[in-house]
């Protein structure tokens, strides 16, 4: 009865609870000892009192011994565990099932406040030092196993350059001669002598939040990594474009802006938006002009092909390069056309990527989040020109007739 009635007791208790049970039942277990062994010495104790420290050593002694066995049990069967999971990255030979197995155990890993082991991130491909962890785990490409919300997409990232390395220093232009009288871009040569022939990337620090309820944390790899990454990455887009098209940019944020006064890109305008993009592309010198797309908000390209087509519905059909003379990217936060050379955007990504977890106490949802570090430069501001549509000419003024 003992025996079944403390298996019951300890049952459901935790490995650290088993571990100070036994140290107290030691401690209560070896006073007994000590007494026993007392009044077996003293001539004056009955041999009641010693029978009594003998029923007591006996039961404690049992006790000792259930809680012992399931104490050794329960860390057997963690132990079991531990090694399974270690090696649950390491003894899966398919490259593509391993990466989603290894991001699976990161995500875990992180929302359940777990040490990552060694063997995830050397499959992620990531150095092994605590501080960090997980660098390269955002993906080129993703899974879409599990429903979500719609992605949130930047179009700059289609047409701009995007990199990840610490403190990155480039050059402003690709190739340089003897002299810099090969610049025939006047604007471009002042812009160089002004700022100078070099960009320096800086560090801006914000997080994106993933909430994982405990059935995706809980459910297959590959839904988990599919639902982080798509959150992840829509975070990434939306906070990109926040800070490209700021028309009021927040302190420190502002270079990054093709609307700032800080970078004062050259206006160009026209009677209508249609003559005011003509003439940005026509205002480019012909080294961008070259590689010079049109950043637009569909609804701004809406009401130009209405005011060209007059009631005629070829134009409708036509590419939108053949409308205005250059490819177009239409991205709703382009307030006013930007015409130019994406390829002096830049987005760099510091290496430096942390992860960690937080919990919404409302709802209960695990937030997994991503605290990373990027920049965005425009390299050269010569390379780009806004489109707007002039102002109208104040109306004469009548001469008062004499």
């Amino acid at each position: 009865m003992l025996m079944s009635h403390s298996l019951t007791m300890f049952g459901k208790n935790t490995l650290f609870e088993l571990k100070q049970a036994m140290a107290t039942i030691g401690q209560q277990l070896a006073k007994t000892e000590e007494e026993l062994a007392t009044k077996a010495m003293d001539p004056s104790a009955s041999l009641d009192d010693i029978k009594a420290a003998q029923e007591s050593k006996k039961d404690l002694q049992a006790r000792f011994d259930v809680i012992k066995a399931q104490h050794d049990q329960l860390e057997s069967e963690q132990k079991a565990k531990m090694a399974q999971q270690q090696s649950s990255v390491a003894g899966i030979d398919d490259p593509k099932a391993k990466m989603v197995k290894a991001k699976a155990e990161l995500i875990r890993a992180t929302v359940r406040n777990q040490p990552i082991p060694t063997e995830v991130k050397a499959a992620l491909g990531d150095n092994t030092t605590p501080a960090t962890g997980g660098e390269k785990f955002l993906p080129k490409t993703v899974s879409t196993d599990i429903i979500t919300e719609p992605l949130v997409k930047n179009p700059l990232r289609e047409v701009s350059t995007v990199t990840n390395i610490t403190n990155l220093e480039i050059p402003k232009l690709s190739y340089t001669l003897d002299d810099d009288d090969f610049i025939a871009d006047t604007e471009t040569a002042k812009e160089l002598k002004l700022t100078g022939d070099t960009v320096s990337f800086t560090r801006h620090k914000f997080k994106v939040f993933a909430g994982v309820s405990e059935t995706v944390i809980n459910g297959s790899d590959v839904n988990l990594v599919a639902h982080v990454e798509n959150a992840l990455r829509s975070g990434l887009a939306a906070k990109e474009k926040k800070v490209a098209f700021a028309t009021a940019p927040k302190t420190g944020e502002e270079h990054m802006s093709f609307y700032s006064t800080q970078n004062a890109i050259k206006v160009v305008t026209g009677a209508d938006k249609y003559k005011a993009i003509k003439a940005a592309i026509a205002d480019l010198h012909e080294d961008y002009r070259e590689n010079a797309k049109i950043m637009m908000t569909f609804a701004d390209y809406s009401e130009i092909i209405e005011t060209l087509a007059n009631g005629n519905a070829t134009l409708y059909t036509a590419q939108p390069e053949q409308i205005l003379g250059k490819p177009v990217v239409f991205c709703d936060s382009a307030v006013k056309p930007i015409v130019g050379d994406f390829s002096y955007s830049h987005f760099n990504y510091d290496l430096n990527v942390m992860y960690e977890r937080d919990k919404d106490i409302k709802t209960g949802v695990e937030q997994f989040v991503l605290t990373a570090w990027f920049d965005h430069r425009i390299k050269l501001k010569s390379a780009f020109r806004i489109a707007e549509v002039a102002a109208p000419a104040p109306a004469p003024e009548e001469t008062p007739t004499v």
